[in-house]
């Protein structure tokens, strides 16, 4: 009798973290050229636990586009002991995941292990323990360690993003996993939602609302929901963007005539202006070591990227040639940046190299805006359309990878990819 309730808890806790359903809906349009041969077996032990965990791992290796699933129907190692490598070569696998999992005491853990098959050897060990709540975090932190080994890169699949929905004259911000589920409404209102912005520690947001009858700057907590209001001047404010050490922002205001930016701290003391071109400066982004700001300006006549230097200095065109670009982005590495390059009326999702000044088109054309990094510096999220509606969109850093995030209802916009934590 106590195996049997502790089963229909176990279910019980599977279906309440399985049946809050993703708000995305992650389509898979392209993948790497070169993808890793890899078998996933499921875990042993509980067996509920074991194939929710398989499906989060599968799901993002997956829809990673760099993974190749090799059927494992049938095996079913789940320690070292029992793991024959010649069994795997003969499948065409590169690598093997295997472990078992338990749940006691309102937490659920998981050893696990990952070898290279042909080379006969481990790459990875670690138990990763959560409370039952936690379960599909569980799975993403396997996909990274997997991901990690294997590419030699840093996982994101334990991230989230942020983005706006809009159904109607209904507005939300909402928070999600980087594949959709967990989702959770920080704002819903009214009132246009735009430009929301993750601190570098993750624990805050800032974004534009309009709740005050124009656009204004508010911060809010991830965890709590307390918001405070730190720029409502005259005209707009609009564009935040954190400083790395999470001590200022960039805004930008139109107080003083055009567009111009300025900085400000988090609780809305202490603002500072410094652009002053007189004419429109917009969209900043911090550098990643802090020392500069992308912004988009019209000074030269079109819509261009520029770099400021904070501790002083003149501003530096970064792009050239023809159409227009907007809202730039600084690859994590700081060595490279993301826009929009608007051209013949489409738009596309493009890079550029600081040391080269070379861009590369990476999207395929249509109506693409709003990019970032995810914090490994290998995926750019954006925002795109599909049949009319407004749709989330990502591509890996070579091109090669590409993804549409579908919404179950209304349209995406303004998405961000928010940090690790």
């Amino acid at each position: 009798m106590l195996r049997v309730l502790k089963n229909v808890a176990v279910l019980s806790l599977l279906l309440t973290a399985l049946s809050a359903r993703a708000e995305l809906t992650i389509e898979i349009v392209g993948a790497g050229e070169h993808q890793i041969p890899v078998a996933i077996v499921p875990l042993g032990g509980d067996e509920i636990l074991s194939a929710a965990i398989n499906a989060v791992v599968v799901g993002d290796l997956q829809r990673s586009g760099l993974f190749r699933m090799v059927d494992t129907v049938g095996k079913t190692p789940h320690e070292p002991g029992e793991v024959s490598f010649s069994d795997w070569q003969a499948l065409g696998a590169d690598a093997l995941a295997i472990g078992s999992v338990g749940h006691a005491d309102g937490k659920i853990t998981v050893k696990f292990r990952l070898y290279d098959v042909l080379k006969k050897t481990p790459l990875a060990g670690e138990v990763v323990s959560a409370k039952e709540s936690q379960l599909r975090a569980i799975g993403h932190r396997i996909s990274d360690l997997i991901y990690e080994k294997l590419t030699g890169d840093q996982g994101v699949f334990s991230t989230r993003i942020v983005y706006v929905n809009r159904n109607g004259e209904r507005f939300k911000l909402i928070i999600a996993d980087s594949d959709g589920y967990n989702e959770q409404t920080v704002l819903d209102q009214n009132e246009p939602i735009m430009s929301p912005s993750w601190s570098a520690d993750g624990k805050q947001i800032a974004y534009v609302s309009f709740e005050t009858g124009h656009a204004a700057v508010f911060v809010q907590s991830v965890f709590s929901n307390q918001r405070k209001l730190i720029a409502d001047f005259r005209g707009s404010n609009s564009a935040p963007a954190w400083s790395p050490d999470g001590k200022q922002l960039a805004i930008v205001l139109t107080r003083d005539g055009s567009s111009q930016i300025y900085l400000i701290r988090p609780d809305g003391s202490d603002i500072r202006r410094i652009t002053f071109s007189g004419a429109i400066d917009t969209e900043p982004n911090f550098s990643p070591d802090g020392q500069y700001l992308l912004f988009t300006s019209d000074r030269g006549g079109s819509a261009q990227i520029y770099r400021l230097p904070l501790a002083g200095g003149l501003e530096q065109r970064q792009t050239f040639g023809e159409g227009s670009n907007y809202s730039p982005r600084y690859n994590p590495d700081g060595k490279s940046f993301v826009f929009t390059h608007r051209a013949n009326g489409q738009f596309y999702i493009s890079t550029q190299d600081f040391q080269t000044g070379q861009m590369q088109i990476l999207s395929d054309g249509g109506w693409e805006k709003k990019p970032s990094y995810a914090p490994n510096g290998k995926l750019i999220l954006f925002a795109s359309e599909s049949h009319g509606r407004g749709i989330l969109a990502s591509v890996s850093s070579d091109g090669r990878v590409k993804q549409r995030m579908y919404t179950q209802s209304g349209d995406a916009r303004e998405p961000v990819w928010g940090p690790h934590l």
